[in-house]
């Protein structure tokens, strides 16, 4: 699943210089939940989460890879602070 998600969205996310780091589907608070973390080269801003969300989600409705209903969380990877 995580590599066709990875393929099926690169083009699009690749406009806000933003790519698919991870993907992980299980129960979460006993709901079906489907997370996508983004990565970048700089710190994700959230209106360039909520812009990929938007991006991603009728890509995965087109995918139907997932039968059941689910809640799709999507986030940026934590940055490591660099210590000087």
């Amino acid at each position: 699943m995580k590599e066709k998600i990875i393929e099926a969205t690169k083009e699009k996310l690749d406009t806000l210089e933003v790519w698919v780091d991870d993907v992980t589907y299980g129960k979460e608070d006993g709901e079906n939940t489907l997370t996508i973390i983004l990565d970048s080269n700089e710190i994700l801003s959230l209106n360039t989460v909520v812009m990929a969300t938007r991006m991603i989600n009728p890509i995965l409705d087109k995918l139907d890879l997932i039968k059941e209903s689910y809640v799709l969380d999507v986030y940026a990877k934590p940055k490591k602070e660099v210590e000087e």
